[in-house]
């Protein structure tokens, strides 16, 4: 029975030790990044891009939709997702790969313009401190619009102002319910969800989102349907 406790103390001492590690090495990923390129500059650079959009300029069902698909609880986190990450977590282990991420808006941000897609600790871990940074410093409507800037909707468009000009050709308070729903589903993997690319899964994934409106009640089933018959 010593033996056992010996070694389930061993075990939890080497897990605190390398999760200290990851911490610490996130956390130097974190401040090398603004190092590099302080936030406010960074956040500088995105606002003098072509196309930039501004958040009065999004139909509030666009801004709706994204919220319900991407991070519902948005408005009242500090940057990351507790809850959201533990679902991820439990995923994860029972598909023994990274299936999903749990990250907040916030936490896309950080890593559209300051890391890489790639999936490890130790960039997740970076995201965090960065998603709290950014959190520390710009309201969550200023957060939400930078997001609309640096997430890819494909076929080489990075702002949503972009986005709904190439696929639609209109302007976006041009765009119907249903183009704007279809818009919102795009940046989660634009290589399969670009109109031009895969139409039917374009279609899946919108609906898809349709159901987070319903779930987190921006649309009633009946408006859904509705959008969807009318088009």
């Amino acid at each position: 029975m010593k033996i056992l406790r010996r070694v389930v103390f061993i075990l939890i001492l080497l897990v605190m030790i390398f999760s200290s590690f990851l911490i610490k090495s996130g956390y130097d990923i974190y401040i090398q990044a603004l190092k590099n390129m302080p936030l406010d500059k960074k956040v500088e650079r995105i606002k003098e891009i072509d196309n930039y959009t501004k958040i009065d300029e999004v139909p509030q069902i666009y801004i709706n939709a994204v919220i319900s698909v991407e991070d519902h609880r948005f408005y009242t986190h500090n940057g990351i997702d507790l809850i959201a990450i533990g679902r991820a977590a439990v995923n994860d282990i029972i598909a023994m790969r990274f299936a999903e991420g749990g990250s907040t808006i916030t936490q896309q941000l950080s890593k559209n313009i300051y890391f890489t897609q790639e999936k490890k600790i130790t960039r997740k871990i970076a995201e965090v401190f960065m998603a709290w940074e950014i959190e520390k410093n710009y309201e969550k409507d200023e957060i939400l619009e930078l997001y609309l800037n640096t997430s890819y909707y494909g076929d080489g468009y990075y702002t949503t102002k972009e986005a709904c000009r190439g696929y639609f050709g209109k302007e976006l308070n041009e765009m119907t319910d249903y183009e704007a729903i279809l818009l919102a589903g795009i940046p989660n993997a634009p290589s399969v969800y670009a109109p031009t690319k895969n139409p039917d899964l374009a279609i899946q994934r919108q609906r898809q989102v349709m159901k987070k409106m319903v779930k987190y009640n921006y649309l009633t089933q009946e408006e859904v349907n509705n959008i969807i018959n009318g088009k």
